[in-house]
């Protein structure tokens, strides 16, 4: 077998949901997790896509995720959709909020989606972007496991805590912004620690305090948040949101996502969706305005445009997928 073989799109969603499917987990289900694994492989987001497939799997068949979870939406106010996830893979609650809120939102202006007792969203920003591509503004915050300690302390009181936004622009594809408040995605180390490859210097520290290239002491240890002091106080404000606000568990009570130790996390999402018509006229307008001004100037260009390549060449030649890792998905 060759190092790298390659799939297609769809050979990789159903190479992941059957290895799921094998691994306790209702079909339906595991398409969703399947569709959003391959879409941020093909973006060129590894920490997010088939490298989670051995720990979601271990995770079903140990029932700290049930993969057989049955989302429940319900309307508490007009505008708002509560998502009990279920302790179940946190797309398919995902699709619900994303089936519910472009109505909603169009309907009041804006809307809410907040989710609890879920799990790993993923990449946040292919929420978001889904909702531009629907002409709405989304913002998307989720709270994530322990991982960065307060400016100034030892614990891990913070997830890395995901930030994603997105803006429809006309004729083309969103702006959109994802980024979590450690230097790095945890999903990154993790997915150096499969590779047996260190990390640069500056991502994390271990366990003792200590700044390391080694993953997995970084993954015992804690995260450099972005920013520094800004970062922990925006990680601070996203687990408000996310957990706070949805009535989901904090950071530091949550369980990992990479393993099949312990309880569900039960970590949450929060997700806004804003109608631009509902502001007045010509809001796309002033975004495309910004957006030219930005890409006017030589060497500048909007955020996620090299993930935008990315996912235009695994359209057209596949994906390159690791042999140790497509041997360990079969293996499930």
């Amino acid at each position: 077998m060759a190092d790298t073989p390659t799939l297609t799109l769809s050979q990789a969603e159903a190479l992941v949901a059957d290895a799921l499917v094998r691994a306790d987990t209702a079909p339906g289900n595991a398409r969703h997790v399947a569709r959003a694994l391959v879409r941020a492989e093909a973006d060129g987001l590894k920490g997010h896509g088939l490298s989670r497939v051995p720990s979601y799997a271990a995770q079903a068949r140990a029932g700290k995720v049930d993969g057989h979870a049955v989302p429940v939406l319900t309307r508490p106010r007009p505008a708002v959709a509560a998502i009990d996830a279920a302790h179940g893979f946190a797309y398919p609650a995902l699709a619900l909020a994303l089936d519910a809120l472009p109505a909603l939102a169009r309907e009041s202006g804006l809307a809410a989606a907040a989710l609890r007792r879920s799990h790993h969203c993923g990449a946040a920003g292919l929420v978001v972007e889904d909702l531009a591509a629907q002409g709405l503004v989304a913002l998307l915050f989720a709270n994530t496991p322990a991982a960065i300690a307060p400016w100034h302390g030892q614990r891990a009181v913070f997830g890395t805590n995901p930030i994603a936004f997105a803006c429809p622009l006309p004729g083309r594809e969103p702006i959109v912004v994802d980024l979590s408040l450690s230097k790095v995605a945890r999903g990154n180390i993790v997915s150096a620690k499969q590779r047996g490859e260190p990390i640069p210097e500056g991502w994390a520290v271990d366990a003792q305090g200590r700044p390391t290239t080694d993953a997995a002491a970084a993954l015992a240890g804690t995260m450099l948040p972005l920013g520094d002091a800004k970062g922990t106080a925006l990680a601070l404000m996203v687990e408000l949101l996310a957990a706070g606000l949805t009535g989901a568990t904090f950071a530091a009570d949550a369980s990992s996502f990479l393993d099949d130790k312990g309880g569900p996390p039960g970590t949450g999402q929060l997700i806004l969706a804003f109608d631009p018509q509902a502001f007045g006229d010509g809001a796309l307008d002033r975004f495309a305005m910004l957006a030219a001004a930005i890409e006017d100037q030589p060497g500048a260009r909007l955020p996620g445009q090299r993930r935008l390549g990315l996912r235009r060449k695994a359209e057209q030649d596949g994906l390159t997928v690791d042999a140790k890792l497509l041997a360990e998905i079969a293996a499930i």
